[in-house]
Parts: C-alpha cells; structure tokens; sequence
C-alpha cells in the first residue's frame, strides 16, 4: 500500500480528499493535518509516509515552505500540491522543490485519482532498478503525464466504465472483450462497447492477435502499462 498524508488547512476539505484517497486501489490515508506544524510532524513520525498530499494555504506557512523544510531536514517523500494556489510563480515554485504533480482546487475524484494512478505507475516503473535505455527514461518522464479520466457520454454507467478499467488495470496481460465480459458479468456487447470508449480516448491500448482462420480478436491492456 502506498501510504499518504493528506494535509489541507479546512478540516472538511480534509475529510474529502481523504475520503477520496481510500477509494483508490493501493492507496491508504496514513494521516491528516491542517497544518504546516503538523505536516511536518506527520511526516516524521507517522510509521511510513509515502506521499504528501499538500495545500499551499496553510495557516503558518506556505505547503512550498513546507516541502523546503522537509528536504532541508533530508525527508526525500513525495509530494503532489493539491491547491487553489494556481499563479504561475507558485507553479514553477513548485515543480523547483521537487513537488511531482499540481491539481487545481476545484476538482472531481477522477482528476486526483488520475494523479494518483500516475504516481503508482511512476513508483512501479522506478521499483525495477537497474539501468534505464531512452525509451525506459521516456517512460519514467512521461509517467505522471498519465491523460485525465475521460467524461462519460450518455448513455454511458460510470459503474460500468469503473468495472471495466479496473478488470484492465489489474489483468497481467492483454484482454478481450469476452474475457472482460467473464471477469466483470456484463454482456460482451457491453464489454467491448466501453473498451472502444477507452481505447479512443487514450485510457487502452488495442493490439489485434491473428488466428489460422478468420478475422483477428481485438484485445486490450491498460495504456499506462509498458
């Protein structure tokens, strides 16, 4: 689990993120604080913090303040700023203290939980060591430029849609739509009707695997798989 501590001046705003956090696979909120203060205690005593979820807005200090404390104190934990703070210098700010991502204050679920799953897939890609070729480093780059979650078009269950990415995420290789539509219970028809949708949208990629015979079977991984 990668464990991360949401930090957020309103207590309630708090909640949501948190709340938010714990709806995504492999994530698990280790802490809330509302504060620089307590930022920064969080992330030097909590048992293992993985990842700082930080407002910029804090009472006592900026969350830019914060990230520079913690490396000045050698705490090399990631941080994605999650703000209303959207000036450019703040931005730029940011991206120089090392933070890996910036979400905007407004935002849906789906925008934090794209981040989220970019930053999964950067730890996976990074968790295999070793030496990186350009196309390795291409793809650690590009790692948290994971594209945002689509809308739905009507007609479209954002049930459906969440059943379907989440049979692809976890597959250990390429799936088809009668495959999909085994593992989840909805029809093929269905299946394939919001693999196209992901697949043009950027979320799957299609690879076609040609019998002796016949047309080939479209099959479908998890764009941001290797």
């Amino acid at each position: 689990m990668i464990e991360v501590l949401v930090v957020d001046d309103d207590t309630r705003v708090a909640r949501v993120n948190a709340a938010y956090v714990e709806k995504v696979p492999g994530f698990h909120v280790a802490g809330q604080a509302h504060s620089a203060l307590e930022a920064l205690r969080g992330v030097e005593t909590l048992p293992r913090v993985d990842l700082v979820l930080l407002d910029h807005y804090l009472p006592d200090r900026t969350g830019l303040e914060v990230v520079q404390e913690m490396r000045r104190r050698g705490h090399q934990t990631d941080v994605i700023m999650v703000t209303a703070a959207r000036d450019v210098s703040t931005v730029q700010a940011a991206m120089r203290h090392g933070a890996l991502q910036y979400l905007v204050k407004p935002f849906a679920f789906a925008g934090l939980r794209g981040k989220l799953e970019a930053y999964a897939e950067l730890r996976r890609t990074l968790d295999g060591g070793g030496e990186a070729e350009q196309a390795e480093v291409d793809r650690i780059f590009g790692a948290l430029s994971a594209p945002s979650e689509p809308g739905l078009p009507k007609g479209h269950s954002p049930t459906t849609a969440e059943l379907v990415r989440q049979c692809l995420m976890k597959a250990d290789g390429p799936l088809s739509a009668q495959e999909i539509a085994e593992r989840t219970g909805v029809s093929r028809q269905t299946a394939q009707r919001y693999l196209k949708l992901l697949e043009r949208t950027g979320r799957a990629r299609l690879t076609l695997k040609y019998g002796d015979a016949g047309r080939p079977e479209h099959r479908y991984t998890w764009a941001t798989r290797a």
